[in-house]
């Protein structure tokens, strides 16, 4: 054992097996001297966290941007204010541009992943299983009730319920990254739900509704393929085929993840400002409860059965859906421009209360002997 130019114990193992890269810069392969190479910083390597350091034992460059990132909620409230009584700021982030805004999301994502992370969550699909139940399952169910106990008016509670029986969104993978959850679980439920969609969503929105919305099966696989899917592989395989890159930019992407989250959250606000002026703040407690109850009944559900790792990652992927994609259904099959305001309104919701619970979680340390739910 021997400690290397970069403060890293170099441990040389026996060639009977081959060692296998995690997430960079937690864990390093080199494969021609057969020996790991484990940072000092390394923690928890397992679930695809960020590595801990005391704060101490950061440069100033790290300072910043940790604290510029645990601000997350802040820039959520400027954004939302932005796209209010600036709308022009930001509805130039539309369609292409949105697309390839989640795109570069994604992929700051896939940075910190490798193929065993998916490989390891796999080992478990029953975690996968649990958070497509709680997306298509809890979430519906909260929105349905909210809205009949609260008689909201018939378009706002179709609206309600819409945006509520929405599949995973790309902001959850962000949230969950600060958080210290499991990025790769996070990205694979997401994944799923979003598949999912292309039937769950207008058949529980037809059930509970009572309204037929059409969701373009092709067109979603095409946008989950290439928003989710191929951003988060180049991301995976640079980690895996340039280490040495990814680890002196690893450190900045969870600020690339909340700018990016930031403008493509507030968008949305910008394009209906007129009706959120007028209609929005009725709809804040209702929107602002169907978030917080699913982020808590995801949490503590998934406790009973799982580690803390995996829970906060259920919990985030449970309370944080694609509300753009309730705004565009609702633009498209609906007339009444009142059915988008719930999902322009659960954006600032889904997004504020996402990232707080991040950053409370972020300065929250992983038990040392928390439960490993994805061991052989």
């Amino acid at each position: 054992m021997s400690e290397n130019g970069r403060g890293c114990l170099t441990i040389h193992s026996e060639p009977r097996s081959p060692i296998v890269a995690l997430s960079a810069p937690i864990l390093v392969l080199h494969p021609s001297r057969n020996s790991q190479v484990v940072c000092k910083a390394a923690t928890n390597a397992s679930s695809g966290d960020i590595p801990e350091r005391a704060p101490s034992g950061m440069s100033q460059y790290e300072r910043i941007i940790e604290t510029l990132t645990t601000l997350f909620p802040l820039w959520v409230i400027l954004g939302t204010i932005l796209g209010i009584y600036k709308p022009a700021a930001v509805t130039w982030l539309e369609t292409d541009l949105f697309t390839v805004g989640l795109g570069f999301l994604m992929l700051s994502m896939g940075l910190t992943l490798t193929f065993e992370d998916f490989r390891r969550c796999l080992r478990n699909p029953w975690t996968v299983g649990v958070g497509f139940l709680a997306q298509y399952l809890v979430k519906p169910m909260l929105g349905f009730f909210i809205a009949m106990t609260l008689k909201l008016s018939a378009p706002l509670a179709t609206g309600l319920i819409l945006v509520s029986c929405c599949p995973g969104g790309q902001a959850s993978n962000v949230a969950t990254y600060i958080s210290k959850g499991n990025v790769a679980l996070s990205v694979l439920m997401t994944t799923c739900s979003t598949i999912g969609a292309i039937i769950m969503t207008p058949l529980l929105t037809k059930l509970l509704a009572g309204q037929i919305v059409p969701v373009d099966a092709a067109g979603l696989a095409i946008s989950t393929f290439q928003v989710v899917l191929v951003p988060t592989i180049v991301g995976v395989l640079s980690n895996e085929f340039f280490p040495k890159f990814t680890s002196k930019i690893v450190t900045i992407t969870p600020l690339i993840g909340v700018i990016l989250t930031t403008l493509l959250c507030a968008s949305p606000i910008g394009q209906v400002a007129d009706v959120l002026k007028t209609q929005g703040a009725q709809l804040l407690f209702p929107v602002a409860l169907l978030h917080a109850a699913a982020f808590g009944i995801g949490y503590w559900l998934s406790k009973l059965t799982f580690g803390e790792s995996t829970s906060r990652t259920i919990s985030i992927e449970c309370g944080m859906q694609s509300s753009a994609l309730g705004f565009l259904l609702a633009q498209k099959h609906f007339t009444n421009p009142l059915v988008a305001v719930p999902s322009a309104v659960s954006v600032v919701c889904m997004a504020l209360g996402g990232s707080a619970l991040a950053v409370y979680w972020r300065n929250m340390p992983i038990p040392v002997d928390d439960k490993d739910d994805f061991k052989e």
